[in-house]
């Protein structure tokens, strides 16, 4: 077998100097470039992370604004949050917290 049959059995688009560098740009784009695929799921998952987290604080956000609105129209649920939440007492005042046991 000569050169010439072997080279005419090989399609001519990859002969091509344009498909080569084509390929070379795709490998490098894919495996060596700065924003390769790897780095870009990576990117992906943690947007997605991101937004899961974005709506959390959304949400915590809304319970907040509905709590403080609750506890600032009644001086009763003010003095009741302070005493449980931050174990606020008045003077002369004895304040028990009891914690329960870990199994």
């Amino acid at each position: 077998m000569q050169l010439t049959d072997l080279t005419t059995r090989v399609p001519a688009f990859l002969r091509s100097f344009y498909f080569y560098t084509g390929m070379g740009f795709l490998v490098w784009m894919f495996l060596f470039d700065a924003n390769d695929f790897v780095k870009q799921y990576d990117m992906y998952a943690k947007w997605q992370e991101l937004k899961t987290e974005k709506q959390y604080y959304l949400d915590n956000i809304e319970l907040v604004k509905r709590e403080r609105a609750e506890l600032l129209s009644s001086p009763e649920l003010l003095e009741k949050f302070a005493r449980e939440k931050y174990i606020m007492k008045r003077p002369g005042e004895d304040v028990f917290v009891l914690v329960p046991q870990q199994k």
